[in-house]
């Protein structure tokens, strides 16, 4: 069964995938090879609707993989994607409060995070309030990543 990483931008869910298997599969990227453009020019060209059903189509196809994935911080705003995820006996929730993720986003200079640029900071704490109890039912563990090194949440996860 999959080891699937879920949780909110900035978590380190790519990070800790690649430690977990230096072969993770990053969910998001396979998308956009899928669907031929960015997730961003997908959305605006056919809204978030028709990408979540890429997405728990994807998902679906993953998790009867024996893959680590490293998942979109969205992964959990559809119902389909968060039973796929329940259901799996590897869904792994990184954990942190919204001022350590703010900082990490905001001081990683490769990964432009629209959804961060382009909301205020009070917008963008209600999206991350939203998600939280998705998160929460999604995961059957929850590591809390703030404050520790990938090599501590990788010996909390192993």
């Amino acid at each position: 069964m999959a080891k699937i990483i879920i949780g909110f931008m900035g978590s380190g869910k790519s990070t800790i995938a690649k430690l977990l298997d230096p072969n993770y599969i990053d969910m998001d990227a396979l998308i956009t090879e899928r669907i031929g453009m960015s997730i961003s020019d997908f959305f605006a060209k056919e809204g978030e609707a028709a990408f979540r059903q890429i997405e728990s189509q994807v998902l679906a196809e993953l998790a009867e993989t024996d893959a680590v994935i490293s998942t979109g911080g969205g992964v959990v705003v559809t119902e389909a994607n968060r039973q796929i995820l329940a259901n799996n006996d590897h869904t792994i929730y990184l954990k942190a409060d919204f001022d350590t993720l703010c900082d990490r986003i905001s001081r990683d200079k490769v990964n432009v995070r629209p959804l961060f640029e382009n909301n205020s900071r009070a917008d963008f704490k209600a999206i991350f309030d939203g998600r939280q109890d998705w998160y929460q039912e999604a995961a059957n563990k929850i590591v809390e990543v703030a404050g520790k090194t990938p090599e501590e949440i990788i010996e909390e996860i192993r």
